[in-house]
């Protein structure tokens, strides 16, 4: 580790890819510091399970040592799926126990992020810290944060999620809107507010595919789910629909006449809903990017290269980006850091670009009128 010996690294943003880089680099005795805007680790509501992929994701975590508590913490069974019409018709059912095979295992948010956090030193996230700017100084980086402190680092690297601050710095490329608009909605305690759905959903995810339209279930271990419709609108949709998407009696009547047609089943998960709904517009970088890479500065996960989730890639990407960003950097092969940055970018990049390109495949034809033979298709 030659290159990055007595140098302090800063790594912007403690999700699931800045976490997993800072745990490799630290098991190499890397001077390496997180630091995360949010309170605390619970300081925002956590999404959708994650399935892992045994060549990105898990990939990672074994590297970082980390299966035995990967398999105390995952979900047996929530990688269960039905495929459904409109109507609340099941079109196929995949009960089949995969528990054994461990080749896209599910698991929440919450137990992930914990696994990782409690890998670290202590210490190594500073909670509360929102990057504002960052500017060159000696031959590292002086960064400032919106309480007013300031810390230097000889590397950084952005982690920041899909409106990264650190990636203007590094190019002015910016993601496009694919067309697609998604509405995030959670039910806690599905058992008693949603107990048909519930039922249904059987720990797993429900598909419902119709009219160009999607809405996906997901459950979650804690006992709440998930769902999300999934349609096609302009980018500035939200601004003028005039609904407070606060309140659950304008967005169940929204509902009601965009997804005219669909089973009343489907209302249940409204009327339950938290008040809150989170909209969701679907963002790609434009597969073709590349920049000029700079001595000490890089970004992984979404803030490379955001793409929308409907081929579940997300999480994988920016997981693998961390491993394979800690092997270049640890690798004393390279003769500077800037040989081994430019090696990691040059590979994230071309894989960026064909798992962007599959998954835009995967979005136009899940909110098209062949979206549940697509879907046959894939779980065969």
């Amino acid at each position: 580790m030659n290159n990055i010996k007595d140098k302090k690294i800063a790594i912007i943003g403690g999700g699931p890819g800045g976490l997993t880089l800072a745990r490799i680099l630290q098991m190499n005795g890397a001077d390496v510091q997180v630091y995360e805007r949010d309170a605390d680790k619970d300081a925002r509501p956590k999404g959708a399970t994650l399935d892992l992929h045994d060549e990105s994701g898990l990939r990672a975590l074994r590297e970082a040592g980390l299966m035995d508590a990967f398999r105390k913490n995952y979900r047996p069974g929530a990688d269960r799926m039905k495929i459904m019409d409109k109507h609340a018709n099941i079109i196929a059912d995949d009960e089949t126990d995969k528990e054994g095979a461990l080749a896209r295992p599910e698991i929440d948010r919450g137990p992930l992020q914990n696994i990782l956090l409690e890998s670290l030193l202590p210490g190594t996230v500073i909670w509360g810290k929102q990057f504002v700017s960052m500017e060159s100084k000696l031959e590292g980086w002086l960064i400032e944060f919106k309480d007013g402190s300031m810390v230097y680092a000889d590397i950084v690297i952005g982690a920041d999620g899909a409106n990264s601050k650190i990636r203007p710095n590094i190019t002015s490329i910016k993601p496009y809107y694919v067309g697609i608009m998604a509405i995030e909605g959670a039910v806690h305690h599905s058992e008693t507010q949603t107990p048909h759905i519930h039922k249904l959903l059987n720990d797993g995810k429900l598909f419902i595919m119709g009219d160009s339209k999607s809405l996906i279930v997901a459950s979650k271990g804690d006992g709440s789910l998930v769902f999300y419709p999934s349609f096609k609108k302009q980018e500035d949709w939200s601004q003028n629909s005039h609904i407070d998407f606060n309140n659950k009696a304008q967005v169940l009547a929204w509902f009601k006449e965009e997804y005219e047609g669909w089973s009343n089943t489907w209302e249940e998960l409204f009327e339950n809903a938290d008040s809150k709904f989170i909209l969701r517009p679907q963002y790609c970088m434009p597969p073709d990017q590349t920049w000029e890479t700079l001595p000490n500065l890089t970004i992984l996960g979404d803030a490379a290269h955001v793409m929308p989730p409907f081929a579940g890639e997300g999480v994988n990407m920016a997981m693998l980006d961390a491993l394979e960003l800690s092997n270049c950097l640890l690798n004393d092969e390279y003769p500077d850091v800037k040989s081994a940055i430019a090696s990691y970018e040059k590979e994230m990049l071309k894989r960026a670009s064909e798992t962007a390109a599959d998954t835009l495949v995967s979005t136009d034809a899940l909110h098209s009128p062949e979206a549940i033979s697509f879907l046959m298709n894939i779980v065969g």
